[in-house]
């Protein structure tokens, strides 16, 4: 995931890094000499380190972010528990090693996981370097990747309980809302407007084979994946920490929100997907489907709530960072009119669909 060499690094990290180094030792991992750390990635939730030690090993580590955090976001622990229940299944994970509840390691719970090597595409300029044949590969392999999410029996892997099995629309509506109600940092009308208009048109639960719910993992997208950088297929699924149970058209919604294609215009989103060569929004859902043997029905309207969604997650990103700037990953907090756009974008999606009227 990066080059640079950890020790090197001159950020502190949030955690300290002899007491990690003592209790990966307990639990039998081989430490060689001190460790570095270095922050990786481009998310702004969970912070995220590459680990080593003098002797070339390396973990990624995960704990929330510093400062006062919202009820029910950023549970590591719970994210542990996902990829540990995942680990024998078909959808390729990260292997868990460890999970650490340690004030003296950090004033929040700590997860250590073996680090993948491959493409991370997080930045446009990384994307640009790939040829069109592996950026053709990309989506296709995201969505396939999706679906095999979504065939996972959450009961026989001990994911049954992970949440309710009430309608998944209404439960996103109302933990999103009090999500936006609690990290807002100005009033968007159009945003309150949409919420409403999501809560009217709420689709009844679907239903395959003999199934009312499925693993959702609730934040599926390009820089959320490791990727082999020959074929472009998915080595490993990241950043579980939002993942329920639920209506899996939630997440090929969220996909396609996050999905810009060529010819959109400008956005203020991460748009490398919008590059020549990579697949469109149409062919990730077709994909999708045929690879999961799911409806059409509805694809629209969890579109629009991805979109939505987005939107209320990056004003808690917004708000993180006014709140404390070391929370910001690298390229900065979104931008205001950026969480504007996304509103837009859903209130498009929503009226070509015709779900306003």
């Amino acid at each position: 995931m990066t080059t640079t060499d950890p020790r090197q690094a001159t950020d502190a990290p949030a955690l300290d890094l002899a007491v990690l180094a003592g209790v990966l030792r307990a639990d039998g991992l081989a430490v060689d000499g001190v460790l570095g750390a270095v922050r990786v990635g481009r998310g702004q939730s969970n912070l995220t380190y590459l680990v080593s030690d003098e002797g070339g090993h390396g973990w990624i580590v995960r704990r929330p972010p510093r400062g006062e955090l919202l009820a029910s976001a950023h549970d590591v622990l719970r994210e542990h528990r996902i990829l540990a229940a995942l680990g024998d299944t078909s959808v390729p994970v990260p292997r868990v090693l460890g999970r650490y509840v340690d004030p003296t390691l950090a004033e929040t719970p700590v997860v250590v996981m073996e680090h993948v090597d491959g493409l991370v595409v997080d930045r446009e300029e990384t994307a640009h370097e790939l040829d069109t044949s592996l950026r053709a590969a990309i989506g296709p392999s995201l969505a396939r990747t999706l679906a095999a999410v979504h065939e996972v029996d959450v009961d026989e892997v001990g994911l049954g309980d992970l949440a309710s099995r009430a309608p998944y629309a209404q439960r996103q509506l109302k933990r999103w809302s009090r999500q936006w109600e609690a990290s807002r940092t100005r009033d968007l009308p159009r945003l309150d407007a949409m919420t409403e208009l999501l809560r009217r048109r709420a689709p009844e639960p679907s239903s395959h084979d003999g199934r009312t719910v499925a693993l959702v993992h609730g934040d599926f997208h390009l820089r959320n994946v490791i990727l082999d950088p020959d074929l472009g297929d998915v080595r490993a699924v990241l950043d579980w920490e939002l993942s329920t149970l639920g209506d899996p058209l939630a997440d090929i919604g969220s996909l396609l929100a996050y999905w810009p294609e060529e010819g959109d215009g400008p956005t203020l989103m991460f748009a490398a997907s919008a590059l020549r060569g990579f697949a469109t929004r149409e062919q990730l859902a077709t994909t999708y489907l045929e690879a999961s043997g799911r409806d059409r029905a509805d694809l629209d309207y969890w579109h629009a709530l991805g979109l939505w969604k987005i939107a209320v997650i990056a004003e808690g990103v917004l708000r993180r960072a006014l709140d404390d700037p070391r929370n910001a990953a690298d390229g900065g907090p979104p931008a205001p009119e950026a969480i504007e756009q996304l509103v837009e974008r859903a209130w498009a999606v929503a009226e070509t669909a015709g779900l306003d009227r």
